[in-house]
């Protein structure tokens, strides 16, 4: 009788164990099923936003753009252009971003002008482009089919960036948006330095005119 109580009580012991082990094993796969969905779902909610940020981004991009600078000095007047203006803007996040070669100017004086322009005043061969990007920082309204809006933003030319506010004109068109912008620049501000045999001819100051279509990035 002895031995079949120690028995039973063995039994009794083992089959607690049992279901202790099996409780547990139950506990943590039910706990790695838990963090398994959350994860999924995680992933899930991240790629959704995604997808909607995506869909409800305005991208628009020039189509056509150029941009022309003044240079009005007691002896001489320069004048110079470029029709290859390149540049995006995200009218949902109000950002953008442009850009342009300064090689493409062309109408100077004189061939040995625009020489000079490229070679010892904006040296391209080591600062080939100019840019501006940022953000606007007046609400953009796409339904007004003109507003005046002020861009904030980062304005690199000759390798030496500036903190710039340029207002800028926006007109809505059945292609898109058409933008202009007229602004001042500061040849020093650039470390663009004029040789005192010419400073009659080249003006500290420069005007900059810039112009651009954007439309609809496909």
């Amino acid at each position: 009788m002895l031995s079949i109580a120690s028995n039973f009580r063995d039994g009794e012991a083992h089959l607690g164990h049992l279901t202790t082990q099996h409780f547990l094993h139950n506990h943590c796969a039910e706990k790695r099923y838990i963090r398994n969905l959350m994860r999924h779902y995680i992933v899930t909610i991240i790629f959704v936003l995604l997808v909607s940020l995506q869909l409800t981004s305005q991208f628009y991009e020039v189509k056509t753009g150029s941009i022309k600078f003044d240079s009005n000095a007691p002896q001489e007047d320069i004048h110079a252009a470029s029709k290859d203006l390149t540049g995006l803007m995200n009218l949902s996040a109000n950002n953008f971003a442009f850009a342009v070669d300064v090689r493409t100017f062309h109408g100077f004086n004189s061939a040995l002008q625009q020489e000079h322009f490229y070679e010892n005043y904006m040296q391209t061969d080591v600062y080939p482009r100019a840019s501006f990007s940022g953000k606007l920082i007046d609400k953009f309204n796409p339904d007004v089919s003109s507003q005046k809006i002020r861009a904030k933003g980062i304005f690199e030319v000759h390798g030496i960036k500036q903190e710039r506010i340029i207002e800028v004109e926006i007109q809505k068109t059945s292609k898109g948006y058409s933008f202009t912008a007229d602004f001042n620049v500061l040849l020093a501000d650039h470390g663009i330095l004029i040789p005192k045999i010419v400073n009659q001819k080249i003006a500290e100051n420069i005007n900059v005119k810039v112009s651009a279509l954007l439309v609809e990035k496909k």
